[in-house]
C-alpha cells in the first residue's frame, strides 16, 4: 500500500515530465522546419503573380507524365517539365485575362469542326461535318456520367474531352496573342537599307596589331580589388545560384573474389549427379547433373538466372570472350566458367549444324488494319490478312506462278525487285520473317505472320554457310554474399565513426579511398556514375547541415556513400576565388591594352608597326556583317571603327579582341542604292515574326512574381 502511494505522488511529476517532452519534441519540429512558424503552406509547389501551384495536383501531373514517359523520365526531369508547363499557363493565362482574350461559344464550335471534322462519328451520309452529331456525342458523354464511348480508335469520357476542348480552346487563344503581336512587328524602309549596306558597302584597310601576348602575364598583377570592381561593372556575368560543395567517397556492394570462386564452384558442382535427401519419402535420391540430364532446357531454366535459348547461335552471336572457343569445340563439351559481364556462365554444346550466313527470298505481304507501318488504305483485320495470304499460299502451291500474284503484295519495294530480297542474318528484319528464312531450307514456301502482316514467303537461295552450335548455358548473376555485404557496412560504420576525430580525406587516404568533389545546385539530383541521388542534396541544402558536416547514404544497387559538406555559397554574387577564373583574363587584358596605347606614340601605321615590332597587314572588302579579319581573327570593334572612318583617316588604338590595333582606312566602296527594299523587309519582317514567340514569353516570365517552392516541397 506503501509503494501504491508514492506511485500516485510521483504520477503528477510523470505526466509532467511526459508533457514537457512532448512540448520540446513539437517545438523542435517547428524550429527545424520553419514554414511552420512562419505560416508558409507545405502544399504550394510555387506561387506565380499570386496564383498557387497546388502540391498534390502538381504530383499527379508528374505521375502522369511518368506514365507516359514509360520509365524514361526520372522523378526530378518530370517535376521540372510540369512546373515549367504550369508556369507557363499561369503567366499567359494573366497576360490573356488583362487583354480580355477569350474563347466564345461559337468559335469554339468552329474550332472543335476544324480538329474533328475528318472523323467518321461526326460525319453525315455524305461525309460532310455535321454539328449535330457533335452535339449529341457531348451530351451521351455527360450521359455516361464518367463512363467512356469509343472515338475513332480510343475511348474517352466526359472528363477527358473537357480536357481537350480545354487544351484546344488554350492554343487558340494563345495563338490568337502570337498573330496579334506579330501583326505589330514590321520593319523600316532605313532598317532594310542598313542591312543591305551592312553587306554591301565594304572597306579596305591597312592595320597593325600589337598582341596581348607581346606583354607577360607576370608583368600584370591582378589583385581581388581589381576583381571586385570588375564584378562590380559586370553583375550580370558573377550571378550565381546557391551552390554546395560537397565531397563523398564510395562503399561499394561488390562480390569479392571469394564469392566469385563461390559462384565458379557451384557451376562446375552441376555437372556431376549429386546424392541428395529427399523429406518427404526420407530416401537418398539421385539428382540428375549436367553430364547426364535429358531435359536440357528444364534443368537449365532451373539452375540459371538466365533462361535456356534454344536457337543455333554462329560465332558472332555468342558471347564474345567466349565464341572462338565454343564454335569449336565438340557436342557434349563445355566451356567455362567465364565471365561475361555481370554473369559467370558454364556453356555446354549439344548440338551443331552448317547454316547459311545470307539468304534470298521472295515475299507477298498481306498486311492488316493496326499492324506496322500499315496506311489508311488496309482495312482487313488481322483474320481476314492471315485468310489472304493462306489462299495466296494455296494458289501457289496448286501451280498459280509466285510472280502472277505479286500485285497482291504491299511490299512495292520489293515489288519492283519481283518480290525478292537478299539479306544477311544479322540485318535487320522482322524476327519471324528471319528465322523462316535461315531456319529452313531452299524451296521451302509457307505463311509467316510478322507485326506488319502476314507473308507468303518462298526461300530462294541460302549461301556462306558456316558452323552454329546450339549452346545450353548456365548463368548466374555475379553478386556480393551476405559475409560480403555485412564487411562493406561494418567498413561504412568504421569510417563514419572515425571520421568524427579525424581529417575526412586523410582518413579516406589511410583506408585507399578515393574522396571525389561534387558542386550541387538546390534543384539537382544527379551524382557522377551514381545517378539520382536527390538525397543527398535535399540534405546539403537543409539549414541545420553546417559546413564539415558529413553523413552516410544508401546508394541503390551500389552501396553506400559518405558525403561531407565542405562549402555553402549562397544566391547572389560568386565569390572572389570562382569569379577570379572569369574576370582575372579580362581585367588582365584591360591592363595590358592600357600598357600597350601609352607605349603608342607615332602617327601612321608603317610607324606604329616599325616602332611596336609588328609588321602591317591589309585587308580587302571588309563589311559590317563579316567582322573577320584575315590574319587577326573575329574583331568586332575594330570594323565597326573601320567603318566611322573616312578614307585616307587614321584611328585612334582600339582595344579588340585579341590585342590593340590601329586602322587606316584606303578605300571606302559606296554601295549602289537599290530602287525597292520590299524583298530585304519582308525577310527581315519574317525572321523576326519567328523569333518574336519565345522572345515575348520570356519577357513574361522575367516580369512575373514568381515564389520558387520546388526544392522544399516535393524534391
Amino acid at each position: 500500500m506503501a509503494v501504491l502511494n508514492k506511485i500516485r505522488q510521483r504520477s503528477l511529476v510523470l505526466i509532467v515530465v511526459i508533457a514537457m517532452a512532448l512540448f520540446a519534441f513539437v517545438i523542435g519540429d517547428l524550429f527545424r522546419n520553419s514554414d511552420a512558424l512562419t505560416g508558409a503552406a507545405q502544399d504550394v509547389i510555387a506561387t506565380v503573380n499570386g496564383k498557387d501551384i497546388n502540391r498534390t495536383e502538381f504530383q499527379q501531373k508528374v505521375k502522369n507524365y511518368q506514365d507516359r514517359a514509360g520509365g524514361r523520365a526520372s522523378n526530378t526531369q518530370a517535376m521540372n517539365v510540369i512546373y515549367n508547363q504550369e508556369l507557363r499557363k499561369i503567366i499567359l493565362q494573366d497576360e490573356f485575362d488583362e487583354l480580355g482574350l477569350s474563347v466564345e461559344k461559337d468559335e469554339m464550335r468552329d474550332l472543335l469542326k476544324n480538329s474533328f471534322s475528318s472523323y467518321p462519328d461526326f460525319q453525315d451520309e455524305n461525309g460532310t461535318f455535321d454539328v449535330n452529331r457533335l452535339n449529341a456525342f457531348i451530351a451521351n458523354l455527360k450521359d455516361l456520367k464518367g463512363e467512356a464511348a469509343p472515338l475513332g480508335n480510343v475511348m474517352v469520357n466526359y472528363e477527358s474531352w473537357a480536357n481537350n476542348e480545354q487544351a484546344i480552346a488554350a492554343n487558340a487563344v494563345q495563338q490568337s496573342y502570337y498573330n496579334m503581336i506579330k501583326a505589330g512587328m514590321s520593319t523600316t524602309i532605313a532598317e532594310a537599307e542598313d542591312e543591305y549596306l551592312a553587306d554591301a558597302k565594304t572597306v579596305d584597310i591597312r592595320f597593325v596589331q600589337v598582341p596581348y601576348t607581346t606583354i607577360a602575364d607576370s608583368l600584370v598583377k591582378v589583385a581581388k580589388s581589381d576583381v571586385k570592381a570588375y564584378m562590380k561593372d559586370h553583375e550580370e556575368k558573377f550571378k550565381a545560384d546557391a551552390t554546395r560543395e560537397v565531397v563523398y567517397v564510395e562503399f561499394k556492394e561488390e562480390a569479392s573474389k571469394a564469392d566469385e570462386d563461390a559462384i565458379k564452384a557451384e557451376l562446375i558442382a552441376l555437372k556431376d549427379d549429386k546424392e541428395v535427401h529427399n523429406q518427404n519419402s526420407g530416401n537418398i535420391e539421385t539428382e540428375v547433373g549436367f553430364n547426364n540430364v535429358k531435359d536440357v532446357q528444364e534443368f537449365v531454366n532451373s539452375n540459371s538466372d538466365i533462361k535456356y535459348d534454344d536457337s543455333f547461335l554462329r560465332a558472332a552471336q555468342l558471347p564474345a570472350v567466349a565464341k572462338d572457343s565454343i564454335i569449336n569445340i565438340e557436342v557434349g563439351e563445355y566451356y567455362g566458367p567465364y565471365k561475361d559481364g555481370n554473369y559467370f556462365k558454364l556453356s555446354k554444346v549439344i548440338a551443331t549444324k552448317q547454316m547459311a550466313d545470307s539468304v534470298k527470298v521472295r515475299h507477298i505481304l498481306v498486311p492488316y488494319a493496326g499492324g506496322q507501318r500499315a496506311d489508311a488504305s488496309v482495312t482487313k483485320t488481322q483474320v481476314e490478312a492471315k485468310e489472304t495470304a493462306d489462299s495466296i499460299l494455296a494458289k501457289i502451291k496448286s501451280g498459280t506462278k509466285f510472280m502472277d500474284l505479286l500485285d497482291l503484295s504491299s511490299d512495292k519495294v520489293s515489288n519492283e525487285q519481283d518480290g525478292e530480297i537478299e539479306f544477311a542474318y544479322n540485318a535487320s528484319m522482322a524476327p519471324e520473317f528471319k528465322a523462316f528464312s535461315f531456319d529452313n531450307k531452299e524451296g521451302d514456301i509457307d505463311v509467316v505472320g510478322t507485326s506488319f502482316g502476314y507473308h507468303v514467303i518462298e526461300i530462294l537461295e541460302q549461301k556462306s554457310f558456316n558452323n552454329a552450335v546450339k549452346v545450353a548455358t548456365i548463368a548466374r548473376k555475379v553478386e556480393p554474399s551476405d559475409q560480403t555485404l555485412q564487411d562493406v557496412f561494418n567498413k561504412v560504420s568504421k569510417f563514419e565513426i572515425a571520421a568524427k576525430d579525424s581529417d575526412f580525406n586523410e582518413l579516406a587516404k589511410e583506408r585507399e579511398l578515393t574522396v571525389k568533389p561534387v558542386t550541387f545546385k538546390e534543384l539537382d539530383e544527379n551524382m557522377p556514375g551514381l545517378g539520382s541521388q536527390r538525397q543527398v542534396v535535399r540534405w546539403v541544402f537543409e539549414d541545420d547541415t553546417d559546413i564539415g558536416d558529413y553523413k552516410r547514404f544508401p546508394v541503390s544497387n551500389f552501396g553506400f556513400i559518405v558525403a561531407k559538406l565542405v562549402e555553402k555559397n549562397e544566391e547572389g554574387l560568386m565569390n572572389i576565388e570562382d569569379a577570379s577564373v572569369i574576370a582575372a583574363p579580362e581585367i588582365r587584358k584591360e591592363k595590358k591594352a592600357k600598357l600597350i596605347r601609352d607605349k603608342i606614340t607615332a602617327t601612321t601605321i608603317d610607324e606604329i608597326a616599325k616602332n611596336q615590332s609588328q609588321s602591317a597587314k591589309t585587308a580587302a572588302a571588309v563589311t559590317m556583317k563579316n567582322t573577320t579579319l584575315a590574319g587577326a581573327g573575329v574583331e568586332p570593334k575594330v570594323v565597326g571603327a573601320a567603318f566611322g572612318l573616312e578614307q585616307g583617316k587614321v584611328s585612334k588604338p582600339i582595344d579588340g579582341e585579341k590585342g590593340v590595333y590601329v586602322v587606316e582606312v584606303t578605300k571606302v566602296n559606296e554601295a549602289t542604292k537599290l530602287d525597292n527594299y520590299t524583298s530585304i523587309m519582308n525577310r527581315l519582317n519574317t525572321a523576326r515574326r519567328n523569333a518574336v514567340q519565345n522572345k515575348v514569353y520570356k519577357a513574361l516570365e522575367e516580369a512575373a512574381d514568381i515564389e520558387d517552392n520546388r526544392a522544399k516541397t516535393v524534391y
